[in-house]
């Protein structure tokens, strides 16, 4: 029966966010009223928040099995935009014997091993498959039973969160004790109005968030960190791709070069973190830029970025609310810690947050601390949520299983590494996949990054 699912909104607190998590849920209980059904439990994780860590799922099972373990018979997770056929989703839930251990989902897997999973299954990493989150996924009340208990006795372990789908996969799997992911043919990911969705019980909302005209030019402040060693080799990539599309650019390094030109912020360049040259980027634009700028963004001399696509998501956002925008991780999450942007990605600022942020007193431990943890753990503090986009990528394409890209207009990828940057750029980020470049038209195919 509907009753006997509770369903999971994997929700935030950002404004935008959460209006749209609030939109599905009333969807799903129209849907039940329409059915004639006795109401579902709609849960949205920002609402959660006995733990920092909710958005990583696991610390909640054991409420989930305290709260549901007896009345229940489904946990079913979704994201904002997933869009749900109660229906159908009770149809294809019904072919599982609920009284048994089920994780279902739609199946990704990697094509080759990859730093983002720590190499794991290098050998033939096909064979461990992991859910798309967008498409939904379940889990039966025996198995929620079974990991609450497991967490009782075995706290997480793990430091970082770096890709969750993958995490909660491995962590359910048990070094194969226990169950793998099983495929769910009617959880797709394909936009709502394609002729494939009739047999879909979800489908996924493919598009970029645009919520009016996009943020203009100048509204957008980019700040490319940099240092002597790299402008041979990164700079002139920069300016081959993404620089046209920025009004405001300045590149800080550790060395004045005119021809560039970077800023010397009187910062020495570290091997490690860049926590002292990010905070003093932030003061610059505090207190050096146009105070009508409402937007920074900060991104690495190897980042790849579409500050066309970024204007129109930012379009959804308020820059008078302290916004702190870019791929989420996450640091010791199963005891405390704190959420934080990854800093190769992109890291995207309201003026609101930056001055809150300046305001406090949190700042580097040391020079060459990592800046992405430390502003993560000062906005923590703060009170200040971090808002997650899939859309921002800390690693190259291929570091990412090609169904999920699929369902996905990227703003950014980072790292060189045996990659042509320029084509990836242009088969990827570019305002249109066909774009002009060097007087020549391009177009190439994603297939082969």
């Amino acid at each position: 029966e509907l009753k006997e699912i509770v369903f999971v909104i994997q929700s935030q607190s950002n404004s935008f966010h959460s209006k749209r998590a609030e939109d599905l849920k009333r969807d799903i209980l129209e849907q039940a009223v329409d059915l004639g059904k006795e109401l579902p439990t709609v849960l949205l994780i920002h609402q959660i928040d006995r733990h920092e860590g909710a958005w990583t799922i696991l610390p909640l099972m054991r409420d989930f099995s305290v709260t549901y373990g007896r009345n229940s018979s489904w946990i079913f997770f979704c994201e904002e935009d997933t869009r749900i056929q109660v229906i159908k989703l009770l149809e294809t839930l019904r072919r599982f014997d609920k009284s048994k251990e089920w994780f279902l989902g739609k199946a990704l897997y990697d094509e080759e091993s990859t730093i983002i999973h720590h190499y794991a299954f290098a050998e033939n990493p096909t064979v461990f498959k992991f859910p798309d989150f967008a498409a939904g996924w379940a889990l039966s009340i025996p198995l929620v039973n079974k990991l609450a208990k497991k967490l009782r006795s075995e706290p997480l372990k793990s430091d970082f969160t770096i890709d969750l789908k993958h995490e909660i996969a491995l962590y359910i799997w048990q070094k194969g004790e226990g169950p793998h992911l099983t495929p769910v043919p009617e959880f797709c990911t394909d936009d709502m109005n394609s002729y494939k969705v009739d047999h879909c019980a979800t489908t996924f909302s493919n598009f970029l968030p645009l919520c009016g005209e996009p943020v203009n030019k100048e509204d957008v402040f980019v700040a490319v960190k940099t240092c002597r060693k790299f402008h041979g080799d990164r700079i002139p990539v920069v300016k081959q791709t993404w620089e046209r599309e920025a009004a405001l650019i300045e590149y800080y390094s550790d060395f004045t070069d005119i021809s560039i030109p970077t800023i010397d912020l009187g910062v020495p360049n570290t091997d490690r973190g860049h926590c002292g040259k990010t905070f003093a980027i932030l003061e610059r634009f505090l207190n050096h830029t146009s105070l009508r700028t409402p937007w920074l963004v900060v991104v690495d001399d190897d980042t790849l970025i579409s500050i066309f696509r970024l204007r129109k998501l930012l379009s959804c956002y308020d820059p008078n609310e302290p916004v702190f925008l870019g791929e989420r991780y996450g640091y010791g999450l199963g005891t405390g810690g704190y959420s934080y942007i990854t800093g190769g990605g992109g890291m995207v600022f309201s003026r609101t947050a930056v001055q809150k942020l300046l305001a406090s007193k949190c700042r580097c431990y040391s020079m060459d601390a990592p800046d992405d943890m430390v502003l993560g753990m000062c906005f923590s503090g703060l009170g200040i949520p971090i808002t997650h986009s899939p859309l921002f990528h800390q690693a190259r394409p291929m570091d990412y299983p090609k169904d999920y890209l699929s369902h996905q207009i990227p703003v950014s990828f980072h790292k060189h590494w045996n990659i042509d940057p320029v084509k990836v750029y242009f088969t990827w980020l570019a305002p249109n996949t066909e774009e002009s470049h060097n007087g020549k038209k391009v177009a190439y195919n994603r297939e082969d990054l």
